[in-house]
């Protein structure tokens, strides 16, 4: 099942990536273009990244 991030709001901002996540993988496709294929990642993976973007950003 895809589904589109709560961000993504009505006409031009409807353009957006969705995921459909299952208990070993998370599958994303480009809304606008939903049949040119999906990239997919385990879970633990896609949960890591997700995880590292709600850090703040450190300057090094």
């Amino acid at each position: 099942m895809w589904r589109k991030s709560s961000y993504s709001g009505e006409g031009d901002g409807n353009d957006c990536v969705e995921i459909a996540p299952s208990p070993a993988y998370v599958a994303i496709r480009d809304s606008k273009d939903p049949a040119h294929g999906a990239l997919t990642f385990p879970a633990a993976v896609f949960t890591a990244f997700v995880e590292a973007l709600k850090e703040p950003s450190r300057e090094r």
